[in-house]
């Protein structure tokens, strides 16, 4: 039979139970202001208590859970105003991002992002919601590795790590719009057109701030899954 949980797997532990426990926190699957009991984690995943602890601490540096003394941790929960604070460096880094990647881009460059996004295009039409948010951070990454500069990456995955939590919350409404926004963004960067590439790239975070608002205004109070 095969083995299927994570201590079965012939990779580094820490950073697969990380990834996992992130996964879990993004999806929903573990609420925001859900506490996180070390040994219920480890029997999920079936590994030993160690390696959930190390993630835990990991977890709590990139803003995914919280962790306070003699008390536990909890998954952190994303205030509209944090949400705020993240779009507003997103529209500096990923327009500054996009700008360096219409300078930088090649006919190969240009067609590994249009290969995201008719992966991306197929997870929409088929309603895969999880793909989608997946899909929708890669072609970020993406975008960030065309441009080519290595401090610029270096804050990229944990900026596009935050705001793909926020992307899976309007993921069913924003796919298809974020998917055609992408879209008009690659060929700017395909066409080398460094101005237009980087306002695209501007107006899509500044789409997808709106979007944001708009679903957790419409959130009831005191729901244990909303932002706040």
């Amino acid at each position: 039979m095969t083995d299927l949980t994570l201590g079965g797997a012939h990779r580094t532990l820490r950073d697969q139970v990380t990834a996992e426990i992130r996964r879990l926190i993004i999806s929903g699957e573990l609420a925001q202001g859900e506490r996180l009991v070390e040994d219920r984690l480890a029997a999920r995943l079936g590994v030993s208590r160690n390696p959930v602890r190390e993630s835990i601490r990991v977890l709590a540096t990139e803003g995914f859970v919280l962790v306070i003394p003699r008390i536990g941790a909890t998954v952190a929960r994303l205030s509209a105003d944090e949400a705020e604070e993240l779009f507003d460096v997103r529209m500096a880094i990923e327009g500054l991002a996009a700008r360096l990647a219409a300078r930088k881009r090649t006919p190969a460059t240009a067609a590994r992002l249009r290969r995201v996004l008719d992966s991306a295009k197929e997870a929409v039409e088929s309603g895969r919601l999880d793909r989608v948010a997946d899909l929708n951070t890669a072609f970020h990454l993406a975008v960030g590795e065309v441009a080519g500069n290595s401090y610029l990456n270096l804050m990229m995955t944990p900026m596009l790590l935050r705001a793909q939590w926020v992307f899976s919350q309007t993921a069913a409404v924003r796919g298809p719009h974020s998917w055609s926004e992408h879209l008009s963004l690659c060929e700017a960067i395909a066409a080398g057109d460094e101005d237009e590439a980087q306002a695209r790239a501007v107006a899509h975070v500044a789409a997808a701030r709106r979007s944001f608002l708009t679903a957790i205004a419409s959130k009831p109070p005191n729901n244990e899954k909303t932002f706040g």
